[in-house]
Parts: C-alpha cells; structure tokens; sequence
C-alpha cells in the first residue's frame, strides 16, 4: 500500500513539474499607457484651491459646512441610498468571477467511492467495491488562465472603484440637495416677507386714496404688486416641495417621512478646498481610476484571446482500487496519466475574430480612459470658475443689498409725505425684493460649487490595494 501511495505521490508531482516548465512558454500582459499629457499646475482660477501637503482633499469636506443637519443627511445616504447597494452587490459579483478566474491555475481533483450488487436468474449473487481518485489540469503554456485571472482581478478593482464613484457621487449629490432645499426655504421667507411688505404699502395706499390723496392707478398698482407676490410666494412653496422630493429619494426615503429643520443658508460656510497637482486626479478620482482598471482588463483579455489560437496541453491521472470483497479493496490498484495536445486547426476564423474583438475591445476603454482623464481636467477648471465667479458675485451683491435697502426706507418716507410718486416706491421695492431673492442664489451657487470642486477633486478619496497588483 505504501509502494502504491509513493507512486500516485510521484505522479502528482510529474504533472506539477511539468506545467512549470511549460508555463515558461507564456505570453506577456501588456500595459497600454493613456499616453495623455497632464498640466503641470491648474489654469488662471487655480488660486482658489490651496495646495495640501498630501496632494488630497479632506475626505470628510462635507462635514465642514458648519451644518450638523448636513452631517445627517450624507449619513442617511451612505447607509440607505439603493444606488451604493447595487454597486456593491456588483462588486460582491465581480469577486466571484475573479475567483472562479484562480481556480482554474490549479489541478482539479475529483473522488468518487461505488458499491454495486448484482444477481443473474441461475447464477451466484456478485458484489463489486470500487475507489478511486482522479485529476485533470490544463497547462497554462501560453499564460492564457494567468491573464484570465488578472482580467478578471482588475474588473474586480474597477468595480470597487465604480462603487466609490458611485458613493461620492451620491455624497455630494445629497449635499447639494439638501441646499437647495434650504435655499429654496429661504427664498420662500423672503417671499412672504415681501408680499407682507407690499400688503403694508397697500394699506397705506388704500389709506391715502380714501381721503383723496392717492389715485386709483396708485392703488391697482401696489394691488397689482401684492398679487404677483403671492403667485411668486406659491411657486417657491412649490419648488421648495419639489427639492425636499429629491432629497428624500436620494435618501431612499419617503418623502412625507423627511423633515429639514434649517430654514437658511446663512449659518453655513463654505470650507477652503485643498488641491493636489492635476496629477493626483490620476489616482484620486474613483471614476479615473476605474477607467484604468478596466483597460488593464482589456490589456489581459487580449492575452487570453492570442493564447486561445494555440495549442493546449491537457494531464490526467487517476488511481483506483477494487474488488468484490470490502476488505480486499486496496489491494488491487489501477493506475492511469495521460497527456493529451489539442490545437486548433479550422474554425472559420472564429478564434481569429475574437482576437480582433478584445483588440478593438481595448482601443474602446483606451479613448474612455483617456476621455475620463480629460474630463477630469474640465471638472475641475469649470468647478474652479465657478466658485470664482460665485464669491466675487457675492461680494458686489452684498452692496447691492444695502443701497437697496437704503433706497426702499427713503421711497417710502418720501410717498408718506407726498414728496415722491408711487412708482418710484414700487421700482424701489421690486429691486429690494429681486436683489434679496438673488443674494439666497448666490450663496447657494457658492456652496455648490464648493462641493462640485471637492468632487472634481476626488472628494479625498484613496484608492484601497488594488487586488490585482496582488
């Protein structure tokens, strides 16, 4: 028995030799570059980021706007958004593609133990017991199921990193969101402040044209005013409905069980935005990094496809015992290896065709990956202008506000004492009302291109170890 254990021994390990001498003969992976030039620094708004001495963003910038609600809301997100839960379902799939890839590197073994009992019509009753042991292993000569295995491993990654993509997509979503929400709130308490403003004036129009001293034009034209106030006030009641809809289905909430509590916008700040050099986006945006993981797929994919129109080697061996008494089973053993070469002779060009099917396959996520890279750099530069263009807004708009404001008090201590018509009153009024509307949108254009740039940054995402380069 021990003669017959030490033979299946040296059997198992002349297969093994033999397929790592073979496996000498493999194919390379190659490595496609995205061969796109990257800028040395940002465009004439690069001022607006602050160079960071880890080249990242803070990747809790969402939890720097001074708005614990805020904080809430995100969280909300990360646990509940159906989004994320499909993309990591589609991770958990590509893991399991990526091992039933690996399996195959190594010899499968198979077992398998019978008991038969059989009677002819005249003849003794004869019982049969059989073991045995079979394995088969494929050669991988030409590489073919090691670039299997790194196509599949860096799907793997680029499905991980889709799903980061994914989350800070969902991340900075909500938080725009949610400002809008409170924008549109705010704009809704200035539209009634106004309208109650316009009712005042009329009060005192209708006052005045009692006893004669206002016309009946003055008094349709503020009634005029107060009626397109309150249109004005609906709308925003209902844009602000609308945007609390979105943020509750972003959430994966019902939107009759969500509740904002904020009411402005003005005890919120916008956090200062650390930037890397244009560089880093290669390695800090998850959507980048995933375009380069699909292409190092396609890089082994083509691999595979080339080995496919080669020969392959296939082993076999197998060790059995038998006999029609159970304790002399063990006692006559078989044994069998076997090697066996196929290649391919005519396939109509089949094998051929999906060479060129993973060639063109790589030139396909090669002008994605490069467009990702572009597109990167326009993220940024566009979120860059904006939050630029946002904060200089502001800060002309805020003396806009006081000469509105200004104007308004002296308009109507002029119409009280008769010295100014009231249509100088009402043009006064409508600035003050569209320049206070304006000032809420300014604002929230600012905080949304803050957190359009922290996304265009890569939201201070960090790339885990990729399993591939494992």
């Amino acid at each position: 028995m021990k003669r017959n254990t030490h033979i299946w021994q040296k059997t198992l390990v002349s297969m093994v030799v033999s397929s790592l001498l073979l496996g000498g003969c493999a194919l390379p992976v190659e490595q496609t570059s995205s061969g796109v030039s990257m800028p040395s620094g940002w465009g004439e708004r690069g001022d607006q980021v602050k160079i960071s001495p880890e080249g990242v963003p803070n990747f809790s910038w969402w939890q720097r706007f001074g708005s614990t609600e805020l904080i809430e809301m995100v969280l909300l997100a990360q646990s509940g958004g159906y989004d994320v839960a499909a993309a990591a379902a589609r991770v958990r799939q590509a893991d399991a593609r990526a091992r039933m890839a690996g399996a195959s590197l190594l010899p499968e073994v198979t077992g398998n133990v019978n008991a038969s009992r059989d009677k002819d019509v005249g003849e003794p009753t004869t019982r049969s017991y059989t073991m045995g042991l079979s394995a088969s292993y494929e050669v991988d000569i030409w590489g073919e199921k090691r670039a299997s295995r790194l196509s599949a491993m860096a799907s793997r990654d680029a499905a991980v990193f889709a799903h980061d993509a994914v989350l800070l997509t969902l991340m900075a979503s909500t938080a725009q969101s949610y400002l809008r929400t409170v924008a549109w709130r705010e704009r809704v308490a200035i539209a009634r402040y106004n309208l109650t403003a316009a009712e005042r004036v009329l009060g005192l129009v209708e006052s005045r044209y009692r006893v004669g001293s206002a016309s009946a034009q003055e008094t349709a034209q503020q009634r005029t005013l107060v009626a397109s106030l309150r249109q004005v006030l609906a709308l925003r009641q209902q844009q602000e409905h609308q945007s609390l809809t979105t943020l509750a289905v972003l959430l994966g909430r019902p939107p009759q069980k969500l509740t904002v509590r904020a009411v402005s916008l003005s005890s919120m700040k916008a956090p200062t935005v650390e930037s890397g050099l244009p560089t880093d986006l290669l390695t800090r945006r998850p959507d980048v990094a995933a375009a380069e993981r699909r292409l190092a797929a396609a890089d082994a994919d083509v691999t595979v496809a080339r080995a496919a129109m080669l020969p392959t080697v296939r082993l076999t061996a197998s060790y059995g015992v038998g006999s029609d008494r159970v304790r002399d089973v063990l006692d006559n053993p078989i044994y069998n290896l076997a090697a066996g070469l196929v290649a391919p002779i005519f396939n109509n060009g089949r094998l051929a065709a999906g060479r060129d099917l993973s060639l063109a396959r790589r030139e396909e996520l090669l002008a994605d990956y490069r467009a990702s890279i572009i597109s990167s750099l326009g993220d940024v530069e566009n979120a860059l202008n904006a939050l630029q263009g946002s904060a200089k807004q502001q800060e002309a708009h805020q003396e806009v506000l006081v000469h509105g404001r200004e104007a308004v008090r002296l308009a109507e201590s002029r119409y009280r004492s008769g010295s100014d018509t009231m249509q100088a009153l009402l043009d006064t009024q409508r600035t003050l009302f569209q320049a206070q509307d304006l000032a809420v949108q300014l604002r929230l254009e600012n905080l949304l291109a803050t957190i359009d740039l922290y996304k265009a940054l890569g939201g201070g995402w960090r790339p885990k170890r990729m399993a591939s380069s494992k």
